[in-house]
């Protein structure tokens, strides 16, 4: 081009002067600095005011420089060729951060797109792990993140780690840091292991490495690895969302069957028992039936009517809401516990003792029921067995164990929830 350009010079010169042929090479610059560059821009600035010097200034087909003015022209004209490519080059380099950008945010809006369109926790984890595969170029493998590291999914084929990649996946785990290959830790393994997270916990780990040991992942390539898996641990988290509110919806829908159908059992049975202790009732008064065996019929119907009532009292929505006392929540439904906010770790046996005091709150529970409702009828005398159920849910519950004000106990008869705790 800077030829070309003395080209013209040398064939307008002998008509019009030598005034307007600096200007020529202007052209020339700017071009190179677009197309190749601040550094091939600088060498045709200098390529031109030698050429113009050469060429254009007396004595002509000489380096020398007799008259000042043609001096003062050859150093305007570096400079201006100088800053005219530095201009041109640094345009050049915001065109290409610009393009840089786009193709990061294509690229970012495209696994974005296919991680929408997954389904279950598994699409997400394998469309994310095959993605980052493609993008990259390299072997990608997804760990689950917990101890014993299993393989979850990996691209382009299966994939095995070595001892020495796991142990570096772990410490990944432990540090929540990356580390590989390229990255901030050096370890012996020729993989780089990057951590997908959640704002509070760790979600997956993901491993990326090249068959020919280059990093998978360069430094400047770094930004746009930490957006996709950014994107990769909000389809994660959506998705264990999704399935947590399906499975709690059709556990709902099991609860509100096994309503119904516990509502229609009490419905059938209990006239029946009804009609069957009344018959019983008019044995023992007419006398003309065996009274040993009206008593056993009696005792049995009995057994049969409180049966049903407790599958009946099952069967209730009252659990659904959690019951408040003083600084205890007691949600029997989702099985918890909480004393001023903080969760409260009971035994199954004490959650039983306790759910059941919460679903007759402020009433007398016999010991025989509490021990029926928690261990069984076959421990309906086993009062021990109530009281240390007892006496650890006031060490964790009561504010002050040895002066008990949320599970008070009736000598000789039973517990019950206080409403004033």
């Amino acid at each position: 081009m800077v030829a070309a350009s003395t080209l013209l010079g040398l064939a307008i010169a002998p008509r019009w002067g030598n005034a307007a042929v600096d200007l020529l090479y202007l052209p020339a610059v700017i071009a190179t600095a677009i197309f190749a560059g601040r550094s091939p821009a600088l060498i045709a600035a200098l390529i031109s005011a030698l050429a113009y010097n050469f060429f254009f200034t007396a004595p002509h087909l000489t380096f020398r420089i007799n008259n000042p003015n043609d001096i003062a022209t050859v150093l305007v004209l570096l400079a201006v060729a100088v800053v005219t490519s530095h201009l041109a080059s640094s345009v050049r380099k915001q065109a290409q951060r610009a393009e840089a950008h786009a193709d990061r945010n294509a690229t970012i809006a495209g696994l974005a797109r296919q991680l929408l369109s997954c389904t279950s926790e598994q699409d997400v984890i394998d469309v994310g792990t095959r993605e980052i595969s493609r993008i990259f170029n390299c072997n990608a493998v997804l760990l689950s993140g917990q101890p014993g590291q299993s393989v979850l999914a990996s691209a382009p084929v299966p994939l095995q780690l070595t001892p020495n990649d796991a142990a570096a996946a772990a410490l990944v785990a432990e540090t929540g840091i990356r580390a590989g290959r390229g990255v901030d830790r050096a370890l012996p393994t020729e993989w780089q292991f990057h951590p997908i997270r959640s704002d509070s916990r760790l979600l997956a780990i993901i491993g990326l490495a090249r068959d020919d040991g280059v990093p998978a992942v360069g430094a400047d390539q770094l930004p746009l690895l930490d957006n996709l898996l950014d994107q990769a641990a909000l389809a994660l988290e959506r998705s264990r969302l999704v399935g947590e509110a399906q499975e709690f919806v059709r556990s709902r829908e099991r609860d509100q069957v096994r309503s119904v159908l516990l509502s229609s059992i009490g419905e059938d049975l209990k006239p029946r028992l009804a009609a069957i202790t009344r018959a019983v009732r008019g044995l023992r008064r007419s006398g003309s039936a065996d009274k040993d065996l009206v008593a056993a019929v009696e005792a049995e119907a009995s057994k049969m009517d409180l049966y049903v009532a407790n599958f009946a009292e099952l069967g209730s929505d009252d659990d659904r809401e959690p019951v408040q006392v003083g600084g205890i929540t007691i949600d029997l439904f989702r099985r918890a516990v909480r004393r001023d906010g903080e969760e409260v770790h009971l035994t199954p046996k004490e959650f039983s003792v306790l759910a059941e005091l919460a679903k007759h709150p402020g009433r007398v529970l016999t010991h025989a029921h509490l021990l029926r409702a928690a261990w069984g009828p076959a421990q309906e005398n086993q009062t021990d067995y109530l009281r240390v159920a007892v006496r650890a849910l006031r060490q964790k519950l009561e504010r002050d164990p040895k002066k008990p004000l949320l599970i008070l106990n009736e000598p000789a008869v039973g517990y019950r929830l206080s409403s004033l705790a």
